[in-house]
């Protein structure tokens, strides 16, 4: 079990050196007129209604395909923090899609998402690239039916063994952490799935939350949010600090110029830095909003807690995470390598 009263979670070992200024001005209101986005989940009709059931449990929906695999919802809520999500990844990357540095000319054929959500990713890289073709597979049929015509989506386990008719020239994939049973399967099978020269970038959260400064300290409820849901990701052995080991797993599948880029999500607008307080300012929406859909199904599940008591629990974390005088923040990895040639 976790215990609460430890000492304060710190940055991660090999996280960025130089912490983040905190604004003189501690007392702002963080929250925002940010209104809630439309949906665009649908449904795909040529995949069976098996699949397309969802279950249900504590008022939210979860996949029904591999049922239990994946903790997090797959509702409207939590179909709109996605495309938030995504929308963050976007200021992080400076309005590009991705991070690894593929050469202009370089041939991309073959695209693979994995773990693609509301495929929100997959048709923002298919309308930038019309000669690509995307594809891009997830647990949940939440993907729309109006689409680039290059892009396309299956319901698929990315644990099983892998089948595609084509190999890849950039495999892509994004907050996979808890979702994947073995990595170092994970990584051979984007290898032996590429063509020589062929990228792969994953992006991942990890957890515990950082924090430079103390702000966030023992009796903080957002520290101890932080620690019982990574302490449940380890009792079902799929720890959410999994990206730490994804530079040196993807080496050792085989690619080659691996580079681990670790960026910093503030949990709200305490950074001075203005790139940083926008950043903070879309997290905090991300986190308020989505904060029980993100905790139910670990601590009703694994760690044995009531919905009541789970959503008791988090009036006083989305308090924390509201607060400006905790400086907090999600560690953001993204790693990035090629198949040799």
């Amino acid at each position: 079990m976790c215990n609460p009263d430890a000492p304060p979670s710190t940055v991660p070992a090999n996280a960025p050196a130089a912490a983040l200024e905190a604004e003189a001005d501690d007392h702002r209101d963080t929250d925002s007129a940010l209104g809630d986005g439309e949906s665009i989940a649908s449904s795909t009709t040529s995949i069976g209604s098996s699949i397309l059931k969802h279950r249900e449990e504590n008022g939210r929906t979860y996949h029904a395909y591999k049922d239990g695999k994946y903790f997090f919802p797959n509702d409207e809520n939590e179909n709109d923090r996605l495309d938030l999500q995504h929308h963050i990844y976007s200021l992080t990357y400076d309005g590009k899609l991705f991070s690894a540095p593929i050469p202009k000319d370089k041939q991309i054929h073959h695209v693979l998402d994995v773990g693609t959500g509301t495929g929100i990713w997959a048709i923002d890289y298919g309308d930038e690239h019309p000669e690509a073709k995307v594809l891009g597979i997830d647990l949940s049929a939440i993907q729309p039916t109006f689409l680039p015509p290059n892009v396309t989506f299956e319901i698929d386990d990315a644990d099983e063994p892998w089948t595609y008719s084509q190999k890849f020239d950039f495999i892509h994939a994004r907050m996979m952490t808890g979702s994947i049973a073995s990595w170092p399967k994970f990584f051979e099978q984007c290898f032996e799935s590429s063509n020589p020269g062929g990228w792969l970038e994953l992006s991942d959260v990890t957890f515990p939350l950082g924090c430079d400064d103390g702000t966030m300290g023992p009796q903080s409820s957002l520290r101890k949010w932080s620690t019982v849901i990574f302490d449940a990701s380890l009792k079902m052995d799929r720890p959410l600090n999994s990206a730490t080991t994804y530079k040196k797993l993807m080496e050792e599948a085989g690619y080659v110029d691996v580079v681990e880029k670790i960026d910093r999500w503030p949990t709200n607008k305490w950074p001075k830095d203005p790139k940083y307080k926008e950043l903070g300012l879309w997290t905090n929406e991300n986190l308020v909003g989505g904060l029980s859909g993100l905790s139910m199904a670990l601590l009703t599940r694994i760690q044995n807690w009531s919905a009541e008591a789970v959503e008791l629990f988090l009036v006083d974390v989305r308090k924390d995470i509201n607060n400006t005088k905790i400086h907090a923040y999600l560690p953001i990895y993204t790693i990035y390598g090629r198949k040799p040639e």
